[in-house]
Order: C-alpha cells, then sequence, then structure tokens
C-alpha cells in the first residue's frame, strides 16, 4: 500500500512539473565536456577558469534551461582564444534570457498555447528577448494570436516574438510589428516564415517610414493567405525597397529548419542551433544589419 502511494505521488509530481512547462533537469554532455577541456589544454587556459564556465552550464541545466547552446558559447569563446573572465559574463546575460523565457512561456502555457517543442521554443525566445522583445510584447501576441484558427504553440509564439525584435530593430512601431506577426500567426506561418517577415520588414523600413508600403495592406495579404515574396512583390516591381538593405539577407537562410510546420513548427529540436553566436555578444543568434 506504501509503495502504491509513493508511486501516485511521483507520477502526481511528474505530472504537475510538465503541465506547468518546466522542464527536467539536464547536464553538460559528455561529448560537449570533452570539446571545452581539449580546446582548453589547446589555448593554454587554467583549469580552474574554465571549471567555473562548465559549472555555471551545469546549473542553468539543473533549472531545466538547454545547456547545448551555452556549451557552444563556451567553445566558440574559446576557440576564438577570449578569455574565460570575457565569456562568463556572455554566459550570464545568456542564461538570465533563458531564465525569463522561461517564465514567459510558463505563463503562455497557462493562457492555451501549446508547449510544442520546447528546447526550440525556449532558444528563440531567450533569442527574441536578447534583441528587444519583452514579456509584455509576448503577452500581447499571445493574446492577437488565438483569435485565429491555427493553434499556436509556444515555438510559434517564440518565433512571432523573434520576428517582432527583428522588426523593433528596424524601427518599426509596435503596434505595427504586432498587428503583422499576429496576422501571421493566425494565418497558419510556420516559424520560419514569422521570421523572415520579421526579416523583410526590417530590410523594407524606410519604404515603411516614408509611406510606400501600407502597413495595413500587407496584413490584408496576409490575412487572404499570402505569404513570403508575394507580400511585397508590388513595392519590390515599383523600385522601392526590393534591393535595399542587402546586408539583411545574409541571416535569411537561417532558421529554415522548421519549414514544414505550420503555426510554430514542430518537425526538429536542434535544426537552429548551428549558428553559433559572438563571443563577445549577449545574443543568441546572428543580428541581421
Amino acid at each position: 500500500m506504501k509503495r502504491t502511494l509513493q508511486h501516485s505521488f511521483v507520477v502526481v509530481v511528474l505530472f504537475l512539473l510538465l503541465g506547468t512547462g518546466i522542464g527536467l533537469a539536464e547536464s553538460l554532455s559528455p561529448q560537449d565536456h570533452d570539446e571545452i577541456m581539449r580546446l582548453r589544454t589547446m589555448r593554454g587556459v587554467a583549469a580552474e577558469d574554465v571549471n567555473q564556465l562548465i559549472d555555471q552550464v551545469n546549473r542553468a541545466g539543473e533549472k531545466g534551461i538547454p545547456t547545448e547552446p551555452l556549451a557552444n558559447k563556451v567553445k566558440e569563446g574559446l576557440a576564438k582564444g577570449v578569455d574565460p573572465k570575457r565569456i562568463d559574463p556572455v554566459l550570464r546575460q545568456m542564461v538570465s534570457h533563458f531564465d525569463q523565457a522561461q517564465e514567459v512561456l510558463r505563463e503562455a502555457g497557462s493562457r492555451g498555447i501549446a508547449e510544442g517543442l520546447r528546447h526550440r521554443a525556449l532558444e528563440t525566445m531567450a533569442e527574441a528577448l536578447a534583441r528587444g522583445a519583452t514579456p509584455d510584447d509576448v503577452r500581447e501576441l499571445t493574446r492577437l494570436s488565438q483569435e485565429g484558427k491555427y493553434k499556436v504553440t509556444q515555438e510559434g509564439l517564440a518565433s512571432g516574438a523573434k520576428g517582432l525584435a527583428v522588426m523593433k530593430e528596424g524601427k518599426i512601431p509596435f503596434h505595427d510589428a504586432a498587428a503583422l506577426v499576429s496576422e501571421g500567426m493566425r494565418q497558419g506561418f510556420r516559424s520560419s516564415e514569422l521570421v523572415d517577415l520579421g526579416r523583410e520588414v526590417k530590410r523594407r523600413r524606410q519604404d515603411f517610414q516614408q509611406g510606400r508600403i501600407n502597413v495595413r495592406e500587407i496584413r490584408d495579404k496576409i490575412s487572404r493567405g499570402e505569404r513570403g515574396d508575394r507580400l511585397f512583390r508590388d513595392s519590390d516591381h515599383g523600385g522601392s525597397g526590393g534591393d535595399r538593405d542587402r546586408g539583411d539577407r545574409g541571416a535569411a537562410d537561417r532558421d529554415r529548419g522548421d519549414r514544414g510546420d505550420r503555426g510554430g513548427g514542430d518537425r526538429g529540436d536542434r535544426g537552429d542551433r548551428g549558428g553559433a553566436d559572438r563571443a563577445d555578444r549577449s545574443g543568441h543568434g546572428g543580428r541581421d544589419h
């Protein structure tokens, strides 16, 4: 009888943890640990300095934060000969963004947003927050996205937040950016499409600011089911913006590993991890300049 009660208690605890979106602890993989130590030896770095970074990664993993992107940051820094004392604050800021991303996604889950791929959602949301999205921005996207016919996952919400953050980098007003992203989410845009939408709007920021492209017209096109290049075809034919800010195109092939999934994409949990960040930046991915 006692054993049955203990088993039931464990099941209930696991249910509550998973149901509230709290991730299970994870630690640095043996492969990542070995690679970090190999780089330490190669660069002649003191073991104590690197062990502090490893401890920081493991402590984050105990809170359910994915350790792989943190380990990649450490490896990238060591490979480039960056002093571990400079890697440390960057790592701490990444962990802070992941902590905030966990809270934001936990709140979204309580509002009915399905979990989806947890690691992908966490990483994308952490990057969105690092790039300027705020918890209030995410709450507004959560509210607006739930009015559509497609079920939005936390991964989709995170991608929408990232797309919105990219638009904000281009000085697009929040209400305009939120209107475009939320309409894309309501129409079942894939995760990569939401991020690409942010990039395309940012790339054409001068056209939006000078009135050559109208936010309402683009939103109406999205609501009619248009997407991708078709959204800006008329403005490009008109000779405005299509070839401007080519630097934004350089990042356009990122975040495409999840192309096959609507409303947040649930294809691979690791497809967006290949591009490591700069070791001396606080972000989680390459910026669109």
